[in-house]
């Protein structure tokens, strides 16, 4: 029974064996949580468009004649007035003398006219000559001004043909290749102009949208769910490149395609290195709107599952972790547009919801965002969503 004694002190041994051996307690989680807030966000569609010249003058012949002289180079940047093309004028110099001496004979014709109707005048009232001569004489005076007058608009008309010899380009732009050369025998009523001449800065882009699209946004205008866009378009390029200079939305026609159901937009875009040219494919992104009060996460945020279903995590007032779903209306530029599923306010996980398991407890810090440090803040208040394909 001797060892009864040892009890007390091997159980007290061995409470503190079991006090050193218990695990420690679990951490609480880090996780970098996005407090979220209420944008603005420009409703964008991606359009597919062609460039179209502003201003297209097409170089006709405006007498017949054979081209003497071409005074241009095939491509080159023309001026409005500029010379472009001599016709053989001979014929024309020939036909406006002659209707200058016409009108010099019908002048002095007149002068003649004119003595005499002045003359019958006052010898009217001594009775000197009859009242039919007098008349006669006044015919004759007015018949010889008509004369002057037609004879006048002969030589306007030979002095017209005369100049348009002279074929000059009606706009300023760049002018394409020459369909004539000297020596051809050229018409007022042919169908071939002599060459092209386009004005290519700045352009247009043409493209278009479904017309069910226009009246979902009119009527969302007019609900006044969405407010008025800048009209502003982006450019890219065939190469995928982007193009360095905005543009400015002109106008939608007023007519629906009837085969395709789509509706023509038409954008103004300044062109001053050329890289824009007529018939050239382009991809414009069009804004026709902004919805105001939108919620934007970023996009490592979301998580996608299946049948496009999407989720994330939030940490509420509890400092706990919350699922919740959401309904998306597209992303731009690292960040997803949120229609339903978070408030402005809520904080939800953007880093470190791998170890954060719904209802755990985490210990949230505020994450910034690597590409928006130093931005301005009206940059931040900004984004846009795709709509289109």
């Amino acid at each position: 029974m001797h060892y009864l004694k040892y009890l007390p002190a091997v159980v007290l041994l061995a409470a503190c064996g079991a006090r050193q051996e218990a695990p420690p307690a679990p951490a609480v989680p880090e996780v970098a949580v996005t407090t979220l807030a209420l944008e603005k966000l420009p409703l964008n569609s991606d359009l597919a468009g062609r460039v179209a010249a502003v201003r297209v003058s097409e170089v006709r012949p405006q007498v017949d004649g054979v081209i003497v002289q071409r005074y241009f180079d095939e491509g080159a940047d023309v001026r409005a007035g500029q010379l472009l093309y001599r016709i053989d004028s001979a014929s024309y110099a020939a036909r406006q003398a002659q209707a200058s001496a016409e009108l010099a004979l019908e002048k002095a014709s007149l002068v003649n006219l004119r003595v005499i109707a002045e003359r019958y005048a006052r010898l009217l009232d001594s009775r000197t000559v009859t009242q039919q001569d007098h008349d006669l004489a006044q015919a004759n005076f007015k018949q010889g001004q008509a004369r002057v007058q037609a004879r006048e608009a002969a030589l306007r008309a030979a002095q017209i043909d005369l100049q348009r010899t002279e074929v000059r380009a009606a706009i300023a732009g760049r002018i394409g290749r020459a369909e004539a050369t000297e020596g051809a025998l050229v018409s007022r009523a042919q169908a071939e102009p002599l060459a092209r001449v386009q004005q290519l800065d700045p352009v247009y882009v043409d493209v278009v949208q479904s017309s069910q699209q226009m009246v979902a946004l009119r009527r969302a205008l007019d609900k006044g769910s969405v407010k008025p866009g800048a009209r502003g378009v982006t450019l890219t390029l065939e190469d995928g490149s982007a193009y360095p200079h905005a543009g400015e939305l002109q106008f939608a026609d007023m007519q629906v395609d009837p085969q395709t159901g789509m509706v023509m937009l038409r954008a103004r875009f300044p062109n001053p290195q050329r890289l824009l040219m007529p018939g050239m494919y382009v991809r414009a992104r069009v804004e026709h709107g902004v919805q105001p009060d939108v919620v934007m996460l970023p996009q490592q945020a979301v998580r996608l599952g299946e049948g496009d279903k999407a989720t994330a995590l939030l940490v509420n007032a509890k400092g706990e972790v919350e699922p919740r779903a959401l309904v998306l209306a597209g992303s731009h530029q690292g960040r997803w547009a949120v229609l339903s599923g978070v408030r402005a306010g809520e904080r939800v996980i953007v880093e470190g919801g791998m170890k954060a398991a719904p209802g755990a407890r985490v210990n949230a810090v505020e994450w910034r965002d690597p590409a928006r440090v130093g931005a301005a803040p009206a940059a931040s208040s900004a984004a846009r969503v795709d709509r289109g394909g």
